[in-house]
């Protein structure tokens, strides 16, 4: 089981994306205890396509 759903990971890259907030904004925002994973996600969609994160946990 993942630790966190698809749709927050592409919730919070979409977030990123859009250019208002900073991966360390998303995770104080989101109460995340790292942001380590929303640089990750960031990057996978870069390289990827969001539906790189979604297909991940299919």
């Amino acid at each position: 089981m993942t630790k966190y759903s698809s749709e927050f990971k592409v919730k919070l890259v979409n977030e990123y994306f859009d250019g208002q907030i900073s991966i360390l904004g998303l995770s104080k925002k989101y109460g995340m205890p790292s942001k380590s994973p929303i640089y990750r996600w960031v990057h996978e969609a870069e390289a990827n396509g969001l539906n790189y994160l979604i297909r991940q946990i299919l």
